[in-house]
């Protein structure tokens, strides 16, 4: 069995909500919340926070959580967790939990991991979901993909794909921002420089895609909240009641 680790990047640092990872619901803050379940999953030997600010890396040891400090310098979630795969020869799969996801199942955890066990060929896996919505569709901050016949992806945009000249002609998924990686594609995929479709879509996964890279698409049936906004605490403070009362 390969050995699987999760990590979860977390930085303080954030233009539309300063400090998202500390804010408390609940009692929990959204890392509590979001370290909390990937400890669920049941192909994930270790969890990890990987984050560069003091203030974090506290509140995580406070909760009993493991947590380990990382360069201020890096550009992305995924040069912060391959630090870490550097510094652990024994992780073969890496998984890229996003820090401000606090409803992720652990079940679609292990669909990302499974994916790469299941498939000798994958360099990453990630996460898609199917979209019906027009406003969705239509909506730029919701990344789209496309993939082939087996479920590898052949694009991700913010823009509409495919483009339909008759309606109701296919499905329209968007993407989720989970990753798993086998080691060796993490560490090459953060040494490769950004490709010109990366630059114009602002989306890393097209790196490892236009460098020649298999991504394999896992399909979910979850809707995430990602915490970017402070209408987005609130929406998941009123998910939360409705599951209380």
């Amino acid at each position: 069995m390969a050995k699987v680790a999760i990590i979860i990047p977390a930085r303080y640092a954030s233009t539309r909500l300063p400090g998202k990872p500390l804010i408390k619901i609940h009692d929990k803050t959204i890392i509590q919340w979001v370290y909390e379940r990937a400890c669920q999953s049941k192909l994930a030997q270790e969890v990890i926070v990987a984050t560069d600010d003091e203030r974090i890396y506290q509140s995580v040891k406070e909760f009993g959580g493991q947590v380990n400090m990382t360069a201020s310098s890096h550009q992305s979630g995924s040069d912060r967790i391959a630090e870490i795969a550097k510094e652990n020869q024994e992780m073969e799969i890496i998984v890229n939990v996003q820090g401000d996801e606090p409803l992720i199942t652990p079940e679609s955890i292990d669909g990302a991991i499974n994916a790469l066990i299941s498939d000798n060929n994958a360099d990453i896996s990630t996460l898609i979901r199917e979209i019906t919505d027009k406003d969705e569709i239509l909506n730029h901050n919701i990344v789209k993909v496309v993939t082939d016949n087996s479920g590898k992806a052949l694009y991700f945009s913010r823009a509409v794909i495919p483009y339909e000249r008759e309606s109701r002609q296919t499905k329209f998924y968007a993407h989720i921002g989970l990753y798993a990686y086998r080691r060796e594609s993490l560490l090459k995929m953060t040494q490769l420089e950004q490709t010109n479709l990366e630059k114009a879509e602002c989306l890393e996964q097209l790196r490892a895609l236009q460098s020649g890279m298999s991504i394999k698409t896992v399909v979910v049936d979850y809707k995430p909240i990602g915490i970017d906004t402070p209408e987005d605490v609130e929406e998941f403070k009123r998910y939360l009641q409705s599951k209380l009362y």
